[in-house]
C-alpha cells in the first residue's frame, strides 16, 4: 500500500538512497533539501521525486513545507529525518556557533518535523517515524561533541515518542549507519578512508543503499510490532 512519506535531507546521499527506495516501493515520496537548488533539481529530473526547500531547524518553516507537500500530495503517513550537518572541532575550540548549528539541524529539526506530522498520525491512527542517528552517536567521536549529543539526543527522542505514539498506531524508529561511501566520506584522502575501513570488521564501507532497505522495511506494513528500535548497520564496527 502507497502512504506519503516525506525523506529530509531527500536529495543527496543516504537520504536520496531512502527516497528512491520508498519510491520503488509504492510511495508516493517527497524529498527536502536546505539549499542546493543545483543537485535537487538533477534528482528530480532523474527520480521523478518531488522536492521541497525549506530549513528543518526553522519550526515555521517545516510547518509550512509539510503543509506544502500535503495540500499536494495527502497526509503525510511516513517521515524520514534523515537531514543532517556537521561543525566539527575539538570541544575547547567549538563555537557557540558550532554547537547551535548542529544541534539546530540534527535535533531541533527532528522535533520540527515530527511534531508536525504527529497530531495528523495520532488522528488517523497511523504513522512511521524513522530517525538517521549515527555510530558517533552511539559511541561519541572526537571533535564532534555537538554531532554525538545531537545523534544520542534523537535516540532518546525515539525511544519516548515510541512508548507514546504505539497506542495510536505509530511506529518511531532509528538507524544509526556508519561510515557509508557517500560523496562526502569519498571525498577523504584515500589515506584516511583506509584508515577507517581497518576499523570495520567486515573490510569496507557501507552502501547508502544499505542504509536504506532498513529504512524501508521500518516504514512497512511488516514492521508494524518493532518501535523504540535502533538499528546499527555499522559493519560491525561497533556494538552498543
Amino acid at each position: 500500500m502507497g502512504r506519503v512519506a516525506i525523506v529530509t535531507g531527500g536529495t543527496r546521499g543516504i537520504g536520496a538512497a531512502i527516497a528512491k527506495s520508498l519510491k520503488e516501493a509504492g510511495h508516493d515520496v517527497a524529498a527536502t533539501y536546505g539549499g542546493n537548488d543545483e543537485a535537487a533539481k538533477k534528482f528530480t529530473d532523474e527520480t521523478g521525486i518531488q522536492t521541497f526547500k525549506f530549513d528543518v531547524s526553522d519550526y515555521e518553516a517545516c510547518k509550512a513545507g509539510i503543509e506544502e507537500v500535503e495540500g499536494k500530495m495527502g497526509p503525510v503517513e511516513i517521515l524520514v529525518n534523515n537531514a543532517g550537518i556537521t561543525a566539527d572541532a575539538p570541544f575547547h575550540k567549538m563555537t557557540p556557533d558550532q554547537w547551535n548549528s548542529v544541534i539546530g539541524t540534527n535535533l531541533t529539526g527532528v522535533f520540527n518535523m515530527t511534531h508536525n506530522v504527529w497530531k495528523g498520525m495520532r488522528e488517523r491512527g497511523f504513522g512511521r517515524v524513522v530517525t538517521i542517528s549515527s555510530i558517533n552517536g552511539q559511541k561519541g567521536q572526537f571533535g564532534q561533541a555537538n554531532y554525538a549529543a545531537s545523534k544520542a539526543g534523537d535516540l532518546g527522542f525515539t525511544k519516548t515518542l515510541a512508548s507514546e505514539g504505539a497506542s495510536k498506531g505509530i511506529t518511531v524508529n532509528a538507524v544509526c549507519p556508519g561510515y557509508i561511501a557517500t560523496d562526502m566520506v569519498m571525498k577523504v584522502p584515500e589515506k584516511v578512508r583506509d584508515q577507517i575501513v581497518s576499523q570495520i570488521p567486515v573490510g569496507r564501507l557501507g552502501e547508502p543503499e544499505e542504509i536504506a532497505r532498513c529504512v524501508s522495511f521500518l516504514v512497512s506494513d511488516d514492521a508494524g510490532f518493532i518501535t523504540g528500535a535502533t538499528i546499527s548497520a555499522n559493519g560491525g564496527q561497533y556494538f552498543p
